[in-house]
């Protein structure tokens, strides 16, 4: 039986290829991948999307958030980092399968009403947030989360839980599993080598905090007399499965070795900047290093949002600034860091982040007679992506072949069902 073809007919293609092609044409869809990608499609179709005047592009690729924390959405703002802390470890603390479900089902919905097709998670409790994911059709890297055994309020050993998780659920179809370290704070050598061992066993992503803070660099270095990049590149634990969320507080060494890993960083400026945490990645240098560049909201309790569009434009905005130079993070590399990066940092990179035949078909259609998008020209299109854009402007996505969303509306979730999972889920987390 012959696989369902669709083409996509008119629209301005930014492809991401190695040219960075972008045209007016047509993309077709057979299945899972990407059949064809240029000026006409001639081939028989089974259903046909006009696009003319609007934009396709590469699914985005969200490299650190806490998708169940989305329900706990402005339970902690506007705090002192401490104190944000605290408020947050006592919601966290207190959690039930049912409304880490809500608030998974609920972030999933967003991020997809957003353009991001693949998104990599640390939490635990990975295989219910997974629920969440293969419903609304996402490709979800569920990294679970592991520190000491003596630190954390997992029942039973967390590296244990963590292996558990990744053996049940390898081989989904849009899931991956992984492991992820909470950060040096709570992982000790033993955690870290222990996390590294089971990632290189099973092939499966390591995610991290890395240097969010001040404050958690020199407490790491008066304890062990380094920082904590450069302790953990001593220790091997980083690696090209390596993805390190935050890495604000960085020297040019730490960078240099992380390069040399070949490890992906995943920048979440907006969380840095709500709060108030200082610093900013040098970029530069970590590119210069050889490491991979992707983004991340992070979660909603420290972003309020996980619209990716917007993330790629405060990163470049916040690297611009802090530099005194508009040259940097230019809007073609954030729109690279935002898809190909991502891809690169999942271990994807030969099957999403560029509309290429062979590739999986993920793909974002975004609305492009919106005024916000006008004028467009092709010398314009991703700089109109990156400056001019939001997740309003999106209007359908399709993952790995599945259309998510078609006409700004969801078609594989019941929003209003979530929604109302969500209040529920709020308000008894703040009760308790």
């Amino acid at each position: 039986m012959s696989e369902r073809i669709t083409a996509v007919r008119g629209a301005w293609v930014v492809s991401q290829d190695a040219e960075r092609s972008v045209f007016k044409g047509d993309v077709a869809i057979e299945g899972e991948r990407v059949a064809y990608a240029g000026p006409s499609y001639e081939g028989a179709w089974d259903e046909e999307i006009d696009a003319r005047g609007d934009i396709v592009m590469p699914g985005l690729v969200n490299t650190h958030t806490h998708v169940a924390m989305t329900v706990m959405k402005g339970a902690a703002d506007d705090l002192a980092f401490p104190d944000f802390l605290s408020r947050v470890f006592a919601i966290d603390s207190d959690r039930t399968d049912g409304d880490i479900l809500a608030g998974a089902r609920l972030g999933c919905a967003e991020m997809a009403l957003g353009g991001t097709t693949t998104f990599v998670d640390m939490y635990y409790s990975e295989d219910v947030v997974a629920g969440a994911v293969e419903e609304a059709g996402l490709r979800g890297v569920l990294c679970w989360c592991v520190l000491d055994d003596d630190k954390t309020t997992q029942r039973g050993s967390p590296i244990d839980n963590c292996r558990r998780f990744i053996d049940g659920f390898a081989g989904r179809r849009k899931i991956v599993p992984g492991a992820a370290l909470q950060g040096v704070y709570v992982c000790g050598e033993e955690t870290c080598a222990a996390a590294k061992a089971l990632s290189d066993e099973k092939e499966a992503p390591l995610a991290l905090h890395l240097s969010e803070t001040r404050g958690e660099v020199n407490e790491h270095r008066r304890k062990t007399g380094m920082r904590p990049a450069e302790w953990l590149a001593d220790k091997g634990v980083l690696g090209p499965r390596a993805i390190a969320a935050h890495s604000a507080w960085l020297t040019l060494a730490e960078a240099r070795a992380m390069g040399a890993t070949g490890m992906s960083v995943s920048l979440c400026p907006v969380s840095n900047m709500k709060l108030a945490t200082g610093g900013v990645a040098p970029l530069p240098e970590l590119m210069g290093s050889g490491a991979g560049i992707s983004i991340g909201t992070d979660g909603s309790s420290t972003n309020n949002s996980l619209d990716m569009l917007a993330e790629a434009k405060t990163l470049g905005l916040l690297q611009k600034s802090s530099r005194w130079d508009p040259t940097v993070a230019t809007a073609q590399q954030l729109l690279d860091f935002a898809t190909l990066g991502g891809a690169r940092a999942v271990g994807m990179g030969d099957m999403i982040g560029s509309i290429e035949p062979g590739k999986y078909a993920d793909l974002v259609i975004l609305d492009g007679h919106a005024p916000n998008m006008r004028p467009l020209v092709a010398e314009n299109v991703v700089s109109n992506i990156i400056y001019s854009s939001s997740a309003a402007n999106v209007k359908t996505v399709m993952c790995q072949g599945d259309v998510l969303v078609r006409d700004g509306e969801a078609v594989r979730v019941d929003v209003e069902d979530v929604l109302a999972g969500a209040e529920d889920a709020w308000s008894s987390l703040c009760r308790r």
